[in-house]
């Protein structure tokens, strides 16, 4: 039995290895919850294959999103500048104060 907890073991190390960093928390990563959860004396294939499923995204490659719902009528534009404002708040750039103010992207 010590033989496969191993093995699992260094599967989930493997992925924690490979876990991109979050830079908006440096002090909290997935990354070390995941190493720590490979030294759990009761780890399980399931926890693996679930760490390895949020790695590869599979839930998204499995169910698509349609272009309606990435683009609502309402707000058509919404996630691309969501993710263009977490791209430059990585990067550290902000929108100038009269932008905010006066709700110009």
């Amino acid at each position: 039995m010590s033989a496969v907890r191993t093995k699992l073991s260094q599967q989930l190390s493997a992925t924690a290895a490979n876990w991109p960093k979050d830079p908006f928390r440096p002090n909290i990563q997935l990354q070390t919850f995941l190493q720590a959860l490979a030294a759990h004396p009761n780890l399980t294939q399931d926890a693996v294959n679930a760490a390895n499923a949020l790695k590869e995204n599979a839930m998204r490659k499995k169910y698509k999103l349609s272009k309606t719902m990435l683009k609502p009528a309402s707000m058509p534009h919404h996630y691309e500048r969501l993710m263009d404002g977490y791209q430059k708040s990585v990067q550290g750039v902000q929108r100038p104060w009269w932008k905010i103010f006066f709700g110009i992207w």
